[in-house]
């Protein structure tokens, strides 16, 4: 992160792990989280204006349990910024009770594994995150931006495809693009579904 409050990342559309997985042992990466299961709740105001101000209230469940706001990011050089406010809290049906209670609406459930891991040589904050979505997968760098840079150029990266949206944006498109009507983004519901590399809205 850029600081404490602020989340800087870029997002790249990597159907192939093996070679980033490669690089990263050669790189002599330190895994920090082994592959982990995430169920993810997004929240609406009870206006339901959230989705039309760009804000994102989230319940998250994997090996702790977070609640996080996050405001519209700030795009550029493919590299996402925005201010992410976030708090661990111990008991998830709890908080979707309090979220509850205080008029906010639980919109759609999104699932991924995710692997983290750090390149100390780059940076001590930097994270490389491999994302495994029911859509495909992705290699998400979060830290400073040359520090980014830097990691993306480590992992020969640089000519990646990157994505300028969240993984739920990119649902909504996936969705149109291939006329499917289900409304959680869960691996349940893409068992069967075959995503082609042009469904994902890629920029390079």
């Amino acid at each position: 992160m850029t600081s404490h409050l602020t989340e800087t990342e870029i997002k790249l559309y990597v159907p192939d792990f093996a070679p980033v997985l490669a690089r990263l042992t050669e790189l002599d990466a330190v895994l920090e989280t082994p592959r982990t299961f995430e169920r993810n709740v997004r929240y609406l105001d009870a206006a339901q204006t959230f989705m039309e101000r760009g804000i994102v209230l989230r319940l998250r469940q994997d090996a702790k349990i977070r609640l996080t706001y996050k405001e519209p990011p700030h795009i550029q050089d493919g590299m996402m910024s925005r201010f992410e406010a976030e708090i661990t809290v111990d008991d998830f049906d709890m908080m979707d009770i309090i979220l509850k209670k205080l008029g906010f609406v639980p919109d759609v459930v999104y699932e991924k594994y995710r692997t983290t891991y750090q390149l100390p040589q780059i940076s001590d904050d930097t994270e490389i995150l491999l994302d495994e979505m029911p859509y495909g997968n992705f290699v998400e760098i979060e830290g400073e931006p040359d520090a980014i840079r830097a990691a993306m150029q480590a992992l020969h990266l640089s000519n990646a495809p990157h994505v300028g949206m969240s993984y739920l944006s990119m649902f909504m498109h996936i969705k149109r693009v291939l006329g499917l009507e289900m409304h959680d983004l869960t691996f349940a519901n893409f068992e069967g579904v075959f995503v082609p590399s042009a469904a994902i809205p890629v920029r390079v």
